[in-house]
């Protein structure tokens, strides 16, 4: 790759040095929903992508873990690259930290690479239907459910309820456990009462989905600690106790003029769950068995 195809990052950096929580974190806790990225000339990003980000390896991200005192990590996919997961392949096998992965995949992946990918720390692949980039439809879910359900991967989508609420009943089909990020993309201008959150704590109420408590920054204004949404993420913990997880989303490539300090997404959780035995679960006990951390 020249110089002249390399292109400019549209969005801002991370926060360079952000504070650890004002309450400590459990041993063992994981962040469940993070994304790192490598030098163009290496990783190459698809023709046409919704953002363009900067470097953020993996070294910058344990370091942010260190500081916030998670011991566990789980890489999600970014769409910008679409199905070509070498960097986090490299991340799974660098042996840094503990780490397990999300995917993005095509359609009509073989179950051999299934396998080669399971043996790496995948658990999950990501289904995005709320991005500008284009990626796997809903529509592919039923039988990557199929392909997955003896790995015990689960399918992790990134939706719009507000836009598509016809995907509610498209994921009450799946025999799978689903794991929904960024809060469905709920607004909580519309209240607790609206059609979207109350979509969002039906799927909840199943014993197969999942949600992770993260990107405060799609959901409300009200930067930078999100007061309004609290009793939001309470009512979801509330409904699903043991299947809610936490996320970063660093290095936060969505949140572009509401980039957050993560020390401050890790004192909302505080706010979100404030008894210690619900933060263990929702940090350290949810993730291990969704993962599959020892």
């Amino acid at each position: 790759m020249t110089d002249a195809t390399i292109r400019t990052p549209d969005i801002p950096p991370p926060a360079a040095a952000p504070h650890a929580p004002s309450r400590a974190f459990p041993p063992g806790s994981c962040d469940c929903h993070a994304h790192v990225f490598g030098p163009q000339s290496r990783y190459r990003l698809l023709p046409k992508t919704h953002f363009v980000p900067h470097e953020t390896p993996l070294p910058a991200y344990v370091q942010m873990l260190r500081t916030l005192g998670c011991e566990r990590g789980v890489l999600v996919q970014p769409s910008v690259y679409g199905t070509d997961n070498t960097l986090i392949e490299e991340a799974l096998q660098s042996g840094t930290f503990d780490l397990r992965a999300v995917a993005v995949v095509s359609a009509d992946i073989d179950d051999r690479e299934l396998e080669r990918m399971h043996a790496l720390g995948f658990r999950g692949i990501r289904i995005n239907t709320a991005s500008a980039t284009p990626g796997l439809r809903i529509e592919d879910a039923p039988r990557l459910a199929e392909r997955i359900r003896p790995l015990g991967w689960h399918l992790q989508f990134y939706l719009d309820l507000r836009a598509m609420p016809q995907i509610e009943q498209a994921l009450e089909t799946l025999d799978i456990d689903v794991v929904i990020d960024h809060f469905a993309r709920i607004s909580t201008a519309e209240g607790l009462q609206s059609p979207a959150f109350r979509a969002l704590l039906r799927l909840l109420a199943r014993d197969n989905v999942w949600a992770k408590l993260m990107g405060p920054y799609f959901v409300s204004d009200a930067v930078p600690y999100y007061p309004d949404l609290v009793p939001f993420a309470r009512a979801m913990i509330e409904v699903a106790p043991d299947r809610v997880v936490w996320g970063s989303d660093w290095p936060h490539p969505s949140a572009r003029s509401k980039m957050p300090d993560d020390g401050d997404l890790a004192d909302m959780l505080g706010e979100w769950a404030p008894d210690e035995a619900m933060r263990r679960r929702i940090l350290v006990d949810n993730p291990r068995r969704l993962y599959g951390f020892d």
